[in-house]
This record gives structure tokens, C-alpha cells and sequence, in this order.
């Protein structure tokens, strides 16, 4: 009967109640505050009202972000649509996250259907689309074994757990990952430190120091990569890891080299640590094959992905082969939303659209056509563009002053760039991108070129 009353205050149901009972109810009745909470607004109405959405950033949102002052409404393919009915050929897609474009129907459907069914549930339990998505991911890359997480930070975060349970694993009590100066890898305590960038350092250290543990290294750099090893390993300390981006992406998109990655997997075989591949911006496509790594002639222990895994909606993985696959058991790593049915549905439907439309045979065609296009431009405006670099449709071109005033300049013409580093302007389309839209952008790109260099 209790549960009942409790039920019946809950619920403000006017429910019979015996006469008994009744002076208890009224007395908890008046006891009882109400609650009322200030709904929300919807985005509809967020549209219509012209600077709202500017208003509420100013007001209510951290600024950690320098964000273009354009309010998306709506995205379709591969064009974003702005509120004040601009339209724009869309060479960001999300920072090298909408593989498929945007408002998919393959992918919709798939997030729209599995909404339907049930959308999330503990890792306590078995979830087969996880199950599904895990065996695809393991079947078409070196890995054995999938951790699933929510993002590429979170993905190399439990890389570098992983990285370093091994090594205790082995004995280490002082286990170091060397890195790469220039390097990205997220944005948590331990991932900007891992990140060769001091820039993104400051002011989140203590005492001076980031997380003990990391060792940094110049990228493509056999010389210092051989010197850094025998440093660490004639000292009291030992090599848990080398974690290199398979092609560097903010520090300038500046691929990797054979050589240095070749020495990168025999210095791991010889010192028993593992090498791990940052694939979180490169892999799932970007490069014209599915992991950047394969464009290497090795194969590493772990490497992990988020941002086109999903095409948009949040999931990350960190992938390990037989040397890493089994160093985490119950209880050392876990995430509450990693893996969940509707992040793997999404996940499953990307997988299952770049198999059914060769989208990676597209992606070499349009990165080559990017890349002539973009190489022309440059001998064209030698005195604003330089070296045209990079994989697959993830390119670059070095601009010879800073790169956000051209980006800028690109975004009047209609074509949305995002810079790479200082100086360097980037191309990552959505991979589903058509031959006559990179004529598009390339048009576009060399109108702002052409007005940015008769400004100077």
C-alpha cells in the first residue's frame, strides 16, 4: 500500500485513496515541492528568429572553439545550407568525419530503424550489432580485438592504458611512449601531452609538467627515432610504445615515410614494445584504402579510429592484434557508451555503404583529380601556394602566408576549408564526392586564390 501512495504523489493521479489513508496523502501532499523546469527551445524557432543561435553561443556556450560566424540549417550530399539561404560545397565534412555526406539515407535509415528497436544498453550485456561491427572491423585490418568508445581522444586514450599495462606486463615500472613533435592526438589530459603541439599544453600543467611519459621525436626522422630508443632504453626507464599518425594531419597533412615506419615496427619487435597507428582522421577511407597504415609497408599492434567510423554520429575504437588484443580484462577499461546499439548501427551502415559502392576506388580517383587540380593552381599562383601533399582525398596545400585568410577567402566563394597547422589549407570532402563537385571546388578554390593574391 505504501508503494501505492507513493505512486499516486508521484504521478499527481486522482486515484481513490481510502479514508484511512487520506490525512497521510494530504500531509505528504503539502510537503512535496513542485518542480517546474524552463522547456526548451526548438530549433525551429532557434532559425527563425535572426542571431539567436549567435546570441545563445555568446551567452550560454564555452568558447573553445573560434567559430565562422554561418548558422547551418541544413546539410544535403555533400552541401551545407545556412539559415540567411546560403549554400556551400562542403570540403570540411565535419573535420574528415561525414564520410557519406550529409542526410545519407542508408545511414538515417539505419540510426532511424535501430532507434526503433533499442538504442543503448550497458556493456554489462551482449550487443550484436557491436558483435557485427567488431567482426567487420577485425576482418578487413590486421586487429584481432576491438575496445569501443565514443571518440578518437577516448580511442587513443585507452591505447596509450593499453601501451602501458603491457609494459607493466613486462616488467616496466617506468614505461614511455614516444611521440611525434607536430603530432595530434586528443584532447584529454593524457592526449595533449601525448600530442607534440605545446600549445595545446598550456595551462594544464602542474609544476611545469604534463603526465609523466612521453618522449617526443621529429616525424620521418629515422636518426632521432634510433637515439630516442637507445636514450630510453639505457636508462631506468623502458619503451612501452611508438605512436605515430599514419599521415599527420594538424601538424601540416604530411604523410608518413617507409623508411621511418619500417623502423618504427623493428624497433618495437626488438625492445618488445608496441607500435600503434593514430588512425582517428586518416583511416575508415580517408586515404583511398580503409586504414592509412595499409598505404605502409607494416602492420602495427594497435591503432585506433573514430570520426568516419560513424559518419558523423560519435564512436571510436581502438583495435589491437594477438601482441595487445587480450592486455585488458574485466574492470581495467571501460565506457559507459562505447559500443552502444545505435553508435554500431550507424558504424555498421558506413562499413556496409563503402563495400556496396566502391567508395574507396572513389576516393582514389577524386584524390588524384584533387591533387592535379591543386598542383596547377600552385605552379599557377606560386606566390601564394606551395607544396600540394597528402593521401586519398586528406590533402593539403601549403599556403606561403598564414592559411586562414585564404580559407576565409574560399568560404566567400562557397567552398568551406579548414586550415591545417599555420600554413597549410585543407581538402577532406565527404569520400562519396563526385567528379564535376571537385571541378566545383577547384573552381572556387582558384577564384579565392586569384582575389587573395590581387589583395596583396
Amino acid at each position: 500500500m505504501k508503494l501505492s501512495v507513493a505512486l499516486l504523489l508521484l504521478t499527481g493521479a486522482h486515484a481513490f485513496v481510502a479514508p484511512s489513508q487520506s490525512r497521510t496523502v494530504s500531509s505528504l501532499s503539502a510537503t512535496v515541492e513542485k518542480i517546474e523546469l524552463v522547456p526548451p527551445r526548438s530549433t525551429a524557432d532557434m532559425m527563425k528568429e535572426q542571431d539567436a543561435t549567435a546570441k545563445s553561443y555568446e551567452s550560454h556556450v564555452q568558447k573553445t572553439y573560434g567559430r565562422y560566424p554561418l548558422t547551418i540549417a541544413k546539410g544535403e550530399g555533400c552541401r551545407l545550407f545556412t539559415t540567411d539561404g546560403n549554400e556551400y560545397l562542403d570540403c570540411v565534412s565535419g573535420i574528415a568525419t561525414c564520410a557519406l555526406g550529409h542526410n545519407n539515407e542508408a545511414l538515417t535509415d539505419a540510426v532511424h530503424k535501430q532507434m526503433q528497436e533499442c538504442h543503448h544498453v550497458s556493456n554489462l550485456y551482449l550487443i550484436p550489432a557491436q558483435a557485427a561491427l567488431a567482426d567487420w572491423l577485425t576482418a578487413n585490418s590486421c586487429a584481432e580485438k576491438v575496445f569501443f568508445c565514443n571518440s578518437g581522444a577516448e580511442a587513443n586514450e585507452a591505447a596509450i592504458k593499453c601501451a602501458r599495462k603491457h609494459a607493466h606486463n613486462r616488467g616496466i615500472e617506468k614505461p614511455v611512449i614516444i611521440t611525434a613533435h607536430q603530432s595530434f592526438h586528443g584532447r584529454t589530459l593524457t592526449t595533449i601531452t601525448a600530442t607534440g603541439q605545446p600549445k595545446y599544453q598550456k595551462g594544464f600543467g602542474y609544476g611545469g609538467q604534463m603526465v609523466p611519459g612521453f618522449e617526443y621525436i621529429t616525424y620521418n626522422n629515422v636518426e632521432e627515432l634510433e637515439k630516442k630508443v637507445k636514450e630510453i632504453q639505457n636508462s631506468d626507464r623502458g619503451l612501452a610504445a611508438i605512436m605515430m599518425e599514419a599521415l599527420q594531419g594538424e601538424g601540416g597533412i604530411i604523410p608518413g615515410n617507409d623508411a621511418f615506419f619500417t623502423r618504427i615496427r623493428e624497433l618495437c619487435d626488438e625492445t618488445g614494445a608496441l607500435m600503434i597507428c593514430d588512425e582517428v582522421q586518416v583511416g575508415m577511407g580517408r586515404s583511398g584504402r580503409l586504414w592509412g597504415y595499409q598505404n605502409l609497408p607494416v602492420e602495427p599492434d594497435i591503432f585506433t579510429s573514430a570520426k568516419a567510423l560513424g559518419g558523423g554520429v560519435p564512436i571510436g575504437a581502438m583495435m589491437a592484434n594477438a601482441k595487445a588484443a587480450d592486455v585488458f580484462g574485466p574492470g581495467d577499461h571501460a565506457s559507459t557508451y562505447g559500443g552502444n546499439p545505435l553508435a554500431c548501427a550507424a558504424g555498421l551502415a558506413v562499413a556496409k555503404y563503402l563495400c556496396d559502392h566502391d567508395v574507396l576506388n572513389n576516393v582514389r580517383e577524386r584524390g588524384a583529380q584533387l591533387s592535379a587540380g591543386l598542383e596547377q593552381l600552385a605552379k599557377q599562383y606560386p606566390a601564394v601556394l606551395g607544396d600540394v601533399r597528402g593521401w586519398g582525398l586528406l590533402k593539403g596545400v601549403e599556403t606561403k602566408d598564414l592559411a586562414g585568410p585564404l580559407v576565409q577567402a574560399a568560404m566567400d566563394e562557397g567552398l568551406l576549408l579548414v586550415a591545417a597547422g599555420p600554413n597549410v589549407a585543407r581538402f577532406v570532402p565527404p569520400l562519396i564526392i563526385s567528379r564535376v563537385e571537385i571541378d566545383e571546388a577547384l573552381e572556387k578554390f582558384g577564384k579565392a586564390v586569384k582575389k587573395y593574391s590581387e589583395s596583396k
